[in-house]
């Protein structure tokens, strides 16, 4: 025996004789876990008064622990709470200042519990609480693009294949492009938290306990919808932060895109868009520099999630049931990209709000490159009877001819287009403006600028949508 009071005592004091300092600094995990203290509060003030219902301890004792853990609570949120790297961890730290503050009373606490289901539930609460906050934030992204979208539904830019002209779209059109992502990336964040809507609490270690103890009463508390049901896998599962690392990495994907395309559209080169001045940086040498730092590090923190992602799915793939030590390698992937997660939708959210299209610019560019040629395919088809595949070639052999001549169809005269193809002369003028090509695509999706303000309209309204019950 060590011969230290019991109050004093080690968790592993019983029959092991102590800790060497490689062991204790491998396994220390305070200084990240620490993030977890208000969920591990939460589930041991649930878990104390289930115990106390249960007439498993004493109801004076559940309501000493409860009222302790409060106190340290407050403690916490009051930043007077000291967190030592000797006791390895949030949990042990919680228990021991709530034995000094109650005394033995705060023995009771463990009981029917293991720290393998007190930290997966700790951990699903922060998951939970995560999801919500990278919900709310897209939301707020989702609304900013479709105000933009809608304020732009009828000014025409180009739209690109292989990022070369393809044919015209309206800016509205383009934006509304990036709310479908992040409405799909909301959608695939609420179906991660329906998955991990259960609680764990009452697995133990890996088998349950023989306690009279209540996992529905606990869950309850916790506002979970359900309780697990394998002690087992309630314990050894992780799927809940790998599917919130999942979403996130889709989600910086979206993210990365569009910085990509600001950070494009922002060189004189494009000059679609001017990017706010006070999130751009300068340049340490060259005075006329503004340089798009922030949608370059949208673009950069993908990396980062991606990481996180592949370390957490490469510790979890080979380990045997129930609980292994590997998996408090979870902790640090989780926090760090909801981090940069977080940041990254702020900084989306900022750079839509503070930006400045350029219409003329866009107008000017979506005029480049024939961009309207499907149209005038499209127009010997209705108008002319020909096939489309013919009436394509026509077109193309048209492009070469003008290009030949260094012209493009905008510049072509009714004579040039006659002169080359008898079955173009009398064509309207109009077929070959990019106002026409916007306005007549009006299939479902399209980009007529009228169907672009209803779709902003529509985003809205699917952004405002309740979560569905599970």
């Amino acid at each position: 025996m060590s011969g230290k009071p019991p109050q004093e005592s080690g968790i592993w004091d019983g029959w092991l004789t102590g800790g060497h300092s490689l062991l204790e600094e491998m396994n220390a995990s305070v200084r990240f876990d620490r993030r977890l203290a208000t969920q591990d509060i939460e589930g041991s003030k649930a878990h104390a008064a289930m115990l106390g219902e249960q007439s498993i301890v004493s109801a004076a004792d559940a309501a000493s622990i409860i009222s302790g853990l409060e106190q340290v609570q407050a403690e916490i949120e009051a930043g007077t709470f000291v967190f030592d790297p000797a006791l390895e961890d949030v949990h042990m730290n919680i228990e021991s200042r709530l034995r000094e503050l109650i005394g033995p009373a705060a023995g009771h606490l463990h009981t029917g519990r293991s720290r393998n289901d007190q930290v997966a539930v700790d951990t699903r609460l922060w998951v939970r609480d995560a999801i919500d906050r990278l919900d709310a934030l897209l939301a707020g992204v989702i609304g900013i693009l479709a105000d933009r979208a809608a304020a732009h539904h009828a000014d025409v830019m180009p739209g690109f294949t292989h990022l070369q002209c393809a044919q015209p779209v309206t800016i509205g059109h383009h934006l509304l492009a990036y709310g479908e992502m992040f409405l799909r990336d909301r959608d695939r964040l609420r179906d991660a938290r329906r998955r991990l809507d259960e609680s764990p609490l009452g697995a133990a270690a890996l088998a349950g306990t023989g306690y009279p103890i209540d996992p529905a009463g606990t869950a309850r508390r916790l506002g979970f919808e359900r309780t697990a049901r394998n002690s087992l896998d309630a314990v050894s599962d992780r799927d809940f932060v790998l599917d919130y690392l999942s979403a996130g990495a889709t989600l910086a994907v979206h993210i990365s895109r569009l910085g990509e395309e600001l950070v494009l559209w922002s060189t004189p080169q494009f000059g679609f868009i001017k990017l706010p001045e006070d999130l751009c940086a300068g340049s340490s040498i060259m005075p006329q520099k503004r340089n798009p730092d922030l949608p370059e590090l949208m673009r950069a923190k993908s990396g980062r999630i991606f990481g996180n992602l592949m370390a957490l799915l490469t510790v979890m793939k080979g380990l045997p049931l129930a609980y292994s030590r590997d998996m408090q390698e979870d902790k640090e992937a989780l926090f760090d990209s909801a981090d940069h997660l977080e940041l990254c939708v702020r900084a989306t959210a900022a750079m839509l709000q503070g930006l400045t299209f350029v219409p003329a610019k866009t107008r000017h560019d979506a005029e480049l490159g024939n961009t309207v040629a499907t149209d005038l395919a499209d127009w010997l088809v209705t108008e002319k009877g020909l096939p489309f595949r013919e009436s394509h070639s026509v077109v193309g052999g048209l492009v070469a001819w003008l290009q030949a001549r260094d012209k493009e169809l905008k510049d072509a005269s009714p004579q040039e287009l006659g002169s080359f193809d008898a079955r173009l002369a009398g064509l309207p003028a109009e077929v070959l403006t990019v106002d026409h090509a916007v306005d007549r695509r009006r299939s479902p999706g399209g980009t007529a600028p009228a169907l672009v303000r209803e779709a902003a309209a529509e985003l809205r309204r699917r952004n405002a949508e309740p979560v569905p019950s599970a």
